[in-house]
């Protein structure tokens, strides 16, 4: 497997390949992760639910998360390693600059913010000081208590026009990649389509430029995991094969299928 950098993602979706994301909190998991042909590592604040087991991201710090991004980074060579910032870790743009700055110093290729159109001057900033930064719009795990509860979003006209204006408002702004959870498959599509930076699908349908799978969904572990995963250890003999099974079907588009899109 080649090293994985955002030039060669950015090639890839201008040439209409798609490429597998997988979150991951350790080096172990990191490690088949990369020989399964995963080009994208998320070390993701997720972990405050499968690892730690508690309700959401809120509690998920800082100092967590540059801890697992050392340890993916340990585990992997060649993976593209992004990481999440977490709650209100970015509320401010100079609070957003340090705290990447540290999940860089860690490891990280790349950092993820969640929130729409309001984050344009912190992406700006961010973008300026040569930090590259991944967008998150649709379903926002860290104000799901806001939101009412993770429920698909966009699927009113209004609604669907917001997310799309943010997505080019950040573009715009300076953002590498773009994260689109839980959103109208149509809607995921027209987006992709808009934006010259790779768009990154859960829970958005088929057309999307990559998908990702919570690692713990993707091989059967979560208790409750979500309608668009698929469990991939059903259909394999071990965790290397589901893996590369996952990518295998995330890089041919046959993955998500129609009973793993939501709408």
């Amino acid at each position: 497997m080649e090293k994985q950098t955002l030039a060669r993602l950015r090639t890839a979706k201008s040439a209409g390949r798609k490429f597998a994301t997988l979150t991951a909190y350790d080096a172990s998991l990191a490690r088949l992760a990369e020989q399964a042909g995963i080009a994208c590592l998320l070390i993701g604040d997720s972990l405050g639910n499968v690892i730690q087991g508690r309700s959401s991201t809120v509690p998920v710090k800082i100092e967590e998360m540059a801890y697992h991004t050392r340890c993916v980074g340990r585990g992997t060579r060649h993976c593209f390693l992004m990481a999440d910032m977490p709650f209100l870790s970015y509320a401010r743009p100079e609070q957003a600059l340090a705290n990447a700055a540290e999940l860089m110093r860690a490891g990280a290729h790349m950092v993820k913010l969640e929130g729409g159109a309001w984050l344009a001057e912190t992406v700006r900033q961010m973008s300026e000081r040569g930090i590259p930064l991944c967008a998150h719009l649709g379903l926002l795990p860290q104000s799901a208590i806001k939101l009412g509860g993770y429920r698909m979003q966009g699927t009113a006209p209004a609604a669907a026009q917001q997310i799309l204006e943010d997505a080019r408002c950040l573009e715009q702004a300076g953002a590498d990649m773009l994260v689109l959870e839980c959103v109208p498959a149509q809607l995921a599509k027209t987006i992709t389509a808009a934006l010259r930076i790779p768009v990154i699908g859960i829970g958005a349908g088929p057309h999307t430029d990559s998908q990702v799978l919570v690692a713990y969904d993707a091989l059967g572990i979560s208790a409750t995991p979500p309608k668009f995963a698929k469990n991939y250890l059903a259909h394999a003999d071990s965790i290397q094969a589901a893996l590369a099974l996952y990518a295998d079907e995330v890089t041919r588009g046959t993955f998500p299928d129609t009973a793993h899109t939501l709408c």
